[in-house]
């Protein structure tokens, strides 16, 4: 059984955060009507979803789930969990309204679950990280 670094982890987590606090800017600005607002909700999340992806990234690493179209899609689920409660309490801390920290993150639930989906299908057949057991088996599948 191959290994998978920590520096795959941390790319990933760096990838991922750059999507994400793209869409949560652009879905804070439409739903607040202020951009201002927008690049505060996302910005500010950028650390605590940084922090809590990565924790999220080696705990799957330790859940004994072959690799499948299923993995992806609990661990897209599990991730999406994580991620919403986090944008709807800082969205309601930086707009001063549990509303629209609702709304943002009820919006997210669905653009954030496509995105991340497609997120983890593309580093699935990205071979960075991966020592040459894994890399190798990466390799047939695609």
């Amino acid at each position: 059984m191959g290994r998978i670094s920590h520096k795959r982890h941390i790319a990933k987590t760096i990838t991922w955060r750059l999507v994400g606090t793209l869409d949560t800017v652009v879905l804070s600005w439409i739903i607040t009507g202020n951009p201002a607002t927008g690049l505060k909700i996302g910005f500010s999340e950028v650390f605590t979803k940084m922090i809590l992806y990565y924790l999220h990234e080696r705990a799957w690493v330790r859940i004994k789930m072959p690799e499948s179209r299923k993995r992806h899609l609990f661990k897209t689920v599990s991730w999406r969990a994580i991620g919403t409660l986090d944008t709807i309490i800082i969205s309601w801390i930086i707009s001063g309204n549990p509303l629209t920290g609702l709304k943002i993150g009820t919006l997210e639930v669905i653009t954030k679950m496509i995105l991340y989906y497609y997120h983890e299908r593309a580093w699935y057949r990205i071979n960075f990280g991966l020592d040459k057991i894994i890399r190798s088996k990466t390799w047939k599948r695609i």
